[in-house]
């Protein structure tokens, strides 16, 4: 189901990390409650929650205990090597005031990003949007089938005619056959054009629901004899099954829709006419494609 929606709702370029960690990360529980204290300073049920949220994605699978432990050993050992740090003049660093300065405006990016965009993003809309891209998808058509393959043209002509006589598909599928399907009765299930190689599909496609074919079919698998089961339009994705990837392309449009009006109204003067121009190449590339 989600490859189908995959085929209509393009993905876009993010190239901005906040935009990803908008789209994982929880939200922060403002708790003051005091779980220890480290060289006489608190740390709190709010400083674990912003260090589990900067945890790699890893520990996210490690059982509630063992994360808030795991939380709890990166709090100390930052603390105590920026108290080291700072004893030895690190932060009074031009370079380190320059990096302060790029952490506080990238915070206030995500920030800004969760206000503006993601707030907008509600269940109401990414309906909205999820039904605008239902109703514009042309839904191809599926055909569910069986087929026996086998070594030679000989054999597969010899379980035509068992069929001719009666015999039962699935049973001769079963005994026959020399692919993984045999033990379902040479069921591959519904497919749609592209899947299966060009020769299958010529011949499948134009048979009749329950007829078999009357000659041996050849691919570069074998020999074939295939009996059309059913027919029917390819269904839509579910909301359900959609939801988060909808959620994930909404963010993503609205996010550089926000970006091309704020480039657009600011200034930018380049020294370095090269950069320049490799700027505004991935500036072309990450920009939604009109609908």
């Amino acid at each position: 189901m989600l490859q189908l929606l995959r085929q209509y709702l393009p993905v876009r370029l993010v190239t901005v990390a906040a935009v990803a960690m908008l789209l994982a990360g929880p939200a922060l529980a403002q708790d003051d409650a005091v779980v220890a204290t480290l060289n006489g300073e608190p740390i709190t049920e709010a400083d674990l929650a912003m260090a589990e949220a900067e945890l790699d994605q890893q520990f996210a699978q490690l059982p509630e205990g063992q994360r808030r432990a795991a939380a709890m050993t990166a709090i100390v050992e930052i603390r105590l090597m920026s108290q080291r740090a700072e004893a030895e003049g690190l932060g009074e660093s031009a370079e380190f005031q320059s990096r302060m300065e790029l952490l506080r405006q990238r915070a206030l990016h995500a920030a800004y990003i969760e206000n503006n965009i993601a707030a907008e993003v509600t269940d109401e809309a990414l309906r909205a949007r999820y039904d605008q891209e239902i109703s514009g998808l042309e839904l191809a058509e599926e055909v569910r089938a069986r087929h026996i393959i086998v070594e030679t043209e000989e054999e597969a002509a010899a379980l035509i005619g068992e069929l001719d006589e009666g015999g039962d598909f699935e049973e001769l599928a079963r005994e026959h056959s020399q692919d993984g399907a045999a033990q379902r009765g040479g069921d591959l299930g519904y497919f749609s054009q592209g899947q299966m190689v060009p020769e299958f599909e010529e011949v499948v496609f134009d048979m009749e629901v329950d007829a078999y074919t009357s000659e041996p079919v050849q691919t570069q698998f074998g020999w074939h004899v295939i009996q059309l089961v059913d027919r029917r339009q390819q269904e839509a994705p579910a909301y359900e099954a959609v939801e988060q990837q909808l959620r994930s392309l909404v963010l993503r449009e609205r996010y550089f829709q926000l970006v091309q009006e704020l480039r657009e109204e600011a200034e930018i003067e380049f020294e370095d006419d090269a950069l320049r121009q490799a700027y505004e190449g991935i500036g072309a590339v990450e920009q939604p494609q009109a609908e």
